[in-house]
């Protein structure tokens, strides 16, 4: 799963007959702070998103194919659910493992 922002739609009059019903969008890959993280790709809407909206993005052609119920879909990435927060423990990622368990 990737955490992304929507950066806008695509309209598209001739396409893959599997992308008929479809919505897609444009989305950027984003770090937990909101800053941009490679380059943005296509996702195919399944969650309602919107401009702006952080979502998380599966990117795996077999769960993406479970999930639609299709068996030959040339899709790759589907957005999978809308991000209301994202929340970091900062102290649990600068101790060691062992320092974590201890009471």
């Amino acid at each position: 799963m990737k955490l992304c922002r929507v950066k806008g739609s695509v309209v598209a009059t001739v396409k893959h007959p599997a992308y008929l019903g479809h919505k897609l969008l444009v989305v950027q890959p984003i770090d937990p702070e909101g800053k941009d993280t490679g380059a943005s790709f296509l996702a195919v809407d399944r969650a309602q998103a919107g401009p702006r909206d952080r979502v998380l993005v599966m990117q795996e052609g077999n769960g993406v194919r479970q999930i639609l119920r299709a068996a030959d879909l040339p899709i790759r990435s589907l957005i999978v659910g809308i991000v209301d927060a994202v929340t970091l423990d900062r102290g649990a990622q600068s101790r060691r493992p062992a320092e974590r368990d201890r009471p």
